[in-house]
């Protein structure tokens, strides 16, 4: 390759570098560390000694219990209001009843500290109180611009995310040119619908359980990233999980106080995951089956649910597709030597890597590349296809993770047992064919794949099995889908078996494409010659029929469950499955509470689980654990859950999803 070749490959990296630079730059110059906001404060006797004392006020966006505390290589001193915490080295926490404004703050702590907090309504690992909520000023004086929202950083990261994608889009602008024009215009059209599917209406649900979670540790992250901090100490937030879910909610959830720009985040990465199935189904059928099996994807349920909320399975959504088309095109072009396939194999094992670090269980998918691999490789090379596989595909993978990750820069054996160590406990018990346990049987992932997916869906799914398996041509492209559909069942053999879809994800995008395979093959034979009219319509309906079944669920998608099952009312009443246990339809009884509580009235919430999720005004917040001594009580669960209701108590509020109750609100007529 000539100097100039040379010159032309490098030069966009070059200037995607010289952007992430100036970015990096300009986020320092503008914006400085939180604790530099506070104005320096005169040294107190009772100040640890090696410490500077700043002081300030502190925007509290609501009332409510805080949890405020301070990340410090020392012992510090932190000031709120009327309240005082002793912090010693590492992270040290407080809970606090604060009102909603402004409260004055002093810290006293050695450099390298910083404050971390949870404002009322999030719990879990602590986040860096941001520069944009801390003023130099008393309180009466203070004034804050976007409080909760770190936008300097969020512009940085979103420059160098751009300035990247932009660069690889150029260099791959050859190979995206000879894309067959009806995969590139259907992925597109697959990719806009799916997208408009999860944002419409995006966190009418309400929040869930783990949301505020990775939002913060996300947010976290990115901070520590743009400031080049990759110390053991930036690195602890929900540590038990990979990054890579956290990076992305971290890039939408920079730009303020809320989870909306994460779930659009959330939303655009599932919608690339159901437009990733175009090319899929163009390999393995014809481009009409990748386009009706992402349609199917874009308006499955469970598929929408998931791409709506901050966590683990839009990405993985993302990495288990992506890693599937990559193994589809190794052989591409009759490449049978190392030297041809080795660039192929290791982007594999990037992908792999890639789904490893958004959640372990994903490792699962390195048999599905594998077999994949070698089911497509030429007979003559396919013994040396599984040792370049072997060679290749596990050291990207490996050297990706680790890349992702600084926190396995250091001692990686030591840190992941760590996160294994606090991952493997299992959560409260859960309703599974009539009885709560924690212990379900290995067919009930399974079982939750059968009972979540729509009728429709099912029987098309069949079709499409059976018109693979007719055409002798289409039977290496169902072993393959088998394969892809099996792998993440795979979880069963494992002690977590819990939460419903949530870790078999990428199995409903294979359901997808085989709907989408016995949809085209039923349109085939409808339209037999003289009859071409017909060709589109089984694809037609089945997308009429998820549209109806999306309108009836909606906003509930979590709690969907097929026509075969009864539906939710039916799968509530026998407590076949769980419905609401994400927190799906709290915020709707929440606001009922606060809209219709009067000042002083006591609020009894030990029915709901998760129990961080009761945004009560901040005036309601007070623990009653006696249900005769509140005015009102929210029963979350109220189908498998029980709640001791008193009997004068009148049910006044209720959140249904197609007619299984989500949630309650009772208000009794006397208590205050």
């Amino acid at each position: 390759m000539s100097a100039r070749a040379h010159v032309r490959l490098l030069a966009p990296w070059a200037v995607a570098l010289a952007v992430a630079v100036a970015a990096l730059v300009a986020r320092a110059a503008c914006s400085p560390m939180p604790l530099e906001r506070l104005a320096p404060a005169a040294t107190a006797a009772t100040d640890p000694a090696g410490t500077r004392a700043r002081a300030g006020s502190l925007h509290l966006p609501r009332g409510g219990p805080y949890v405020l505390g301070v990340q410090s290589p020392g012992p510090a001193v932190l000031e709120v209001g009327p309240h005082r915490l002793v912090a010693r080295a590492g992270v040290t926490s407080g809970r606090f009843l604060l009102d909603a404004g402004a409260a004055p703050l002093r810290l006293a702590a050695p450099p390298g500290a910083r404050l971390v907090w949870h404002p009322p309504g999030r719990r879990g690992d602590l986040e860096y109180v941001p520069a944009s909520s801390l003023s130099p000023h008393p309180p009466e004086r203070a004034r804050f611009t976007h409080p909760g929202a770190a936008r300097a950083d969020a512009a940085a990261v979103w420059a160098i995310v751009l300035a990247f994608a932009a660069a690889a889009l150029y260099a791959l602008r050859a190979r995206l040119a000879a894309i067959p024009g009806a995969v590139l215009l259907g992925a597109g059209a697959v990719l806009a619908l799916a997208l408009v599917a999860r944002v419409v209406d995006l966190g009418a649900a309400g929040q869930t359980w783990d949301e505020d979670v990775y939002w913060s540790a996300g947010r976290n992250y990115l901070q520590n990233l743009v400031r080049g901090d990759v110390g053991h100490d930036a690195w602890v937030w929900n540590f038990e999980h990979p990054p890579v879910s956290k990076y992305l909610a971290g890039l939408g959830g920079l730009w303020h106080d809320g989870y909306g720009g994460a779930r659009a985040v959330s939303a655009l990465v599932m919608a690339l995951a159901c437009a990733m199935l175009v090319p899929i189904g163009a390999r393995l059928d014809r481009p009409a089956t990748g386009v009706v099996a992402g349609v199917v994807a874009a308006l499955s349920p469970h598929l929408i649910a998931h791409g709506q909320i901050v966590g683990h399975e839009a990405p993985t959504a993302l990495a288990w597709a992506l890693g599937w088309w990559a193994s589809l095109r190794v052989w591409d072009g009759g490449a049978t030597t190392l030297r041809a396939v080795a660039p192929r194999l290791a982007l594999c094992g990037v992908f792999l890597g890639l789904a490893v670090s958004v959640r372990f269980v994903n490792v699962l998918m390195a048999p599905a590349i594998g077999i994949t691999i070698l089911v497509g490789a030429p007979a003559a090379v396919r013994l040396r296809a599984a040792a370049w596989g072997l060679a290749v595909v596990p050291l990207a993978a490996a050297l990706t993770a680790i890349a992702l990750w600084p926190r396995l820069w250091e001692s990686p054996l030591v840190h992941l047992t760590s996160s294994w160590d606090k991952l493997k406990g299992l959560h409260s018990g859960e309703p599974f064919w009539g009885v709560v346990t924690r212990t379900p049987p290995r067919w009930y992932f399974l079982a939750y794949l059968g009972a979540t997916a729509p009728l429709g869906v099912l029987v098309a799914a069949a079709g499409g099995v059976v018109a693979w398996a007719r055409a002798r041509a289409r039977r290496r492209a169902l072993a393959i889908a088998a394969v892809w559909l099996a792998a993440p069942l795979a979880v069963a053999l494992s002690p977590v078996r819990q939460d419903g879809i949530r870790y078999v994800i990428p199995s409903l995008l294979v359901l997808a494409l085989l709907a989408g395979a016995g949809v085209v093959a039923l349109g085939a034979r409808l339209g037999a010659p003289g009859r071409s009219r017909l060709v589109a319509w089984p694809a037609v309906v089945l997308a009429l029929y998820l549209a109806v079944t999306c309108v009836r669920i909606h906003p509930y998608y979590l709690d969907y469950y097929g026509e075969h099952t009864g539906g939710p009312a039916a799968v509530a009443r026998a407590r076949r499955f769980e419905v609401a246990w994400w927190g799906e339809g709290l915020g709707a009884a929440i606001a009922h509470v606060n809209r219709h509580a009067a000042p002083g009235d006591r609020v009894h919430r030990a029915c709901v689980e998760p129990g961080h999720l009761t945004w009560f005004r901040g005036d309601l917040w007070e623990p009653v654990p006696d249900p005769r001594a509140a005015r009102w009580i929210v029963h979350y669960q109220p189908s498998w859950r029980p709640c001791p209701i008193p009997p004068d108590a009148r049910r006044v509020f209720t959140a249904w999803a197609q007619g299984a109750p989500l949630v309650h609100v009772y208000e009794r007529p006397t208590a205050r």
